[in-house]
């Protein structure tokens, strides 16, 4: 393919974005102008990824101004934080921070005395009041753009929020303090929904679903799926969603049509509904089968990049055969070892993409074909005809705080779906350098990762960079 139809092709899958218009004072969101999330009349609905921000109290400037630009830029229906948002190892959680979620905060005691013991709780007490309020300050600074531009907004978790010392329903309490979060409150005690008329389906913090209707609103044409992939296994490397969050992630899209079959029947000229919504994932943790996206190569091959974990002592670049132009693979892709079977959940039940973040250095999309089962005979039967693969979306760090791309490259991710076919989203980044220019912050390290390096820091401050010495016996290794 030539250098023109290269940039033909990329041309077609990026959707067009254009300035917000001055002087207008409704909410930048038509979802939120509509109370619900809903296509337009232009048959469009835009989706804002953020992932990855990773940061402490002080939000980094540039991470706002990236926000900003986004937001002004694309105008999204709804904007989506897939995990890390808050660095949970940042000094400001000295006191509570905790490596993994079975282990004791720092500030915790063994003390057996009931007056030291006391003391120490105190302590402990005051330090955990400290980390909610800068866990505050962090989201305040995140999601002040939106509030001032009126755009509904979604998050799910990742593995560095919990290390502040606060478990993820405690963090998501928190965000919805603020306005326009539409993350459930499992108590039914929000006193004001920011979009009425939504529907959401809830299953525990960080996982949810949130149903698209068509533009009459008559039925739902997609489902916006978010799930808590889990934080770190007891057996080493990254974790997995819950039993309980892939049960929800099998069977939200059937639930979703029921719900919608129930308002189809109250319009005699709408059309009947499928008896499954497909839908779209959004998480933290990418899967085993991102791996699909890509084909091995010699060690010394150009961009070639090393495994991770189970895949470490191989060596990998993108299959441009099944990626999109413009995608590029700056480290191994860090999924869990264990294969929680999420990836034949989203074959057999309904799912036409997923969007992780995690991996700050890769940014590709590409499609992957879905095979499904003899004894699953009766999903393929329910799903539209159209779904013959699964959309693999992978999107760098959208903040300053730790390592990634270099700071130019630094990215917001926009989705966009046209009702024509909303199956086939376009996507594209939305990168610093081109939307808001040269970043002002000298914060943004751009070291490269290995299999070796990476597990001995996770948990801890991502922001260090690679020694002389560790340089040297990298390149002996070659």
């Amino acid at each position: 393919m030539t250098e023109l139809q290269n940039a033909a092709k990329a041309a077609a899958t990026r959707p067009r974005i254009q300035p917000a218009e001055e002087g207008d004072d409704r909410p930048l969101s038509v979802s939120a102008r509509l109370g619900r999330l809903q296509f337009h009349q232009s048959g469009k609905f835009r989706v804002l990824q953020l992932t990855d921000i990773q940061d402490g109290p002080k939000v980094s400037k540039d991470t706002v101004k990236l926000i900003e630009a986004s937001l002004d830029a694309t105008r999204p229906d709804i904007v989506i934080f897939t995990g890390n948002q808050i660095a949970g190892y940042d000094p400001a959680y000295a006191q509570t921070t905790r490596k993994r979620r079975w282990s004791a905060s720092v500030g915790t005691t063994r003390e057996t005395a009931s007056s030291k013991f006391s003391e120490a709780s105190e302590r402990f007490e005051a330090a955990l009041e400290r980390t909610r309020a800068s866990v505050r300050a962090t989201v305040e600074q995140l999601v002040r753009p939106l509030a001032d531009r009126g755009i509904p907004w979604a998050v799910t978790f990742g593995n560095h929020d919990f290390q502040c010392g606060l478990g993820n329903a405690e963090i998501e309490s928190i965000c919805r303090e603020f306005p326009g979060c539409l993350n459930p409150d499992p108590a039914g005690l929000q006193a004001e929904q920011y979009l009425p008329s939504q529907r959401v389906f809830a299953c525990e913090p960080g996982t949810f679903a949130l149903p698209v209707s068509d533009v009459d609103h008559t039925t739902s044409v997609l489902g916006l799926v978010l799930l808590d992939s889990g934080d770190y296994a007891r057996s080493g490397g990254y974790g997995s969603p819950s039993a309980e969050a892939l049960r929800f992630l099998a069977g939200v899209p059937e639930m979703m049509a029921t719900q919608s079959q129930k308002r189809v029947e109250s319009h005699e000229t709408a059309k009947s509904q499928e008896q499954a919504v497909p839908c779209m994932v959004f998480q933290h943790f990418p899967v085993q089968q991102y791996y699909q996206l890509l084909k091995p190569a010699a060690t010394n091959a150009a961009r070639a990049i090393e495994g991770y974990r189970n895949f470490a002592g191989k060596h990998y670049v993108l299959d441009e055969e099944k990626t999109l132009p413009g995608s590029y693979l700056g480290e191994g892709i860090s999924c869990p070892d264990a294969d929680s079977g999420e990836f034949a959940i989203l074959e057999q039940c309904g799912y036409f993409a997923i969007s992780a973040g995690h991996d700050h250095r890769n940014a590709f999309v590409g499609t992957v074909p879905i095979s499904r089962n003899s004894a699953d005979v009766r999903m393929a039967k329910v799903l539209p005809k159209v779904i013959d693969g699964l959309m693999m979306i992978a999107s760098p760090t959208s903040g300053f705080g730790s390592y990634g791309p270099v700071p130019q490259k630094r990215a917001a991710r926009l989705i966009e779906f046209d009702i024509r076919h909303p199956y086939e989203p376009r996507t594209q980044l939305l990168e610093y350098g081109e939307l808001v220019g040269k970043p002002s912050s000298g914060k943004a390290y751009a070291y490269g990762m290995t299999s070796e390096s990476k597990p001995e820091s996770e948990g801890v401050d991502l922001l260090h960079r690679p020694t002389w010495w560790s340089k040297l016996l990298s390149w002996m290794r070659k």
